[in-house]
């Protein structure tokens, strides 16, 4: 007699009413869902809108980064010294330095000392310079050399200061042997600055003005 009875009760809970089988059919991801209510949660995600980034006015790069020390009476003070170079890639370039006890105040600083420093660099159609030209700064001595179709060549500092000056010929050296990045960019810096304005033969400023007037 036992025996019936569970067979008869297994057999009620293994029942299948039709009522699950069409909410099941219905709704097939409300089985798999263990949260409360079998609700479907996709929907009342919540969509936030991006905006997109506005482009900097200038391209910026580090060049430096030093942790440096101050000895006071209470102890060692930290704090971080950035040297960085900005330039619009269009002929202006300038570099500045920053100290401070954050790094991100550090650059904040040194962006706002180098727009100050800000030079305009004289330079010819083809994006090189017009003449070779050097300079000397501290322990920095740099060499500029015009060349055209021949790209960027040369390293360090120079580089960088090349390539966000928008200059895309030249071939720069190094003529000392410090590894002070700062002081090879404020040569480059100073030998930039003393370029002069290109020369231009009368017979081109002819050539240029009938192309103007037939234009």
């Amino acid at each position: 007699m036992t025996d019936e009875t569970t067979q008869k009760d297994t057999a009620v809970e293994n029942k299948v009413t039709p009522e699950a089988t069409t909410s099941a059919s219905a709704n097939p991801e409300a089985g798999n869902d263990t949260r409360s209510g079998g609700r479907d949660f996709k929907k009342n995600r919540r969509q936030t809108s991006r905006r997109p980034r506005q482009r900097q006015e200038f391209d910026q790069r580090i060049i430096s980064l030093r942790r440096v020390t101050r000895v006071s009476s209470g102890g060692r003070r930290f704090s971080f010294s950035v040297a960085m170079v900005i330039g619009d890639k269009k002929g202006r370039i300038g570099v500045g330095t920053g100290k401070a006890g954050d790094t991100a105040l550090a650059i904040e600083k040194a962006v706002s000392s180098a727009k100050k420093n800000m030079i305009t660099v004289k330079t010819t159609p083809e994006m090189s310079i017009p003449h070779e030209v050097g300079a000397k700064y501290c322990s920095g001595v740099v060499k500029l050399m015009p060349a055209p179709g021949r790209g960027i060549i040369a390293g360090s500092a120079v580089r960088d200061i090349a390539e966000l000056a928008g200059i895309h010929h030249i071939n720069g050296k190094i003529l000392c042997g410090t590894k002070n990045k700062l002081n090879i960019a404020k040569a480059t810096i100073k030998a930039l600055e003393s370029l002069k304005t290109p020369y231009v033969s009368k017979k081109k400023k002819s050539e240029v003005k009938v192309v103007e007037t037939v234009k």
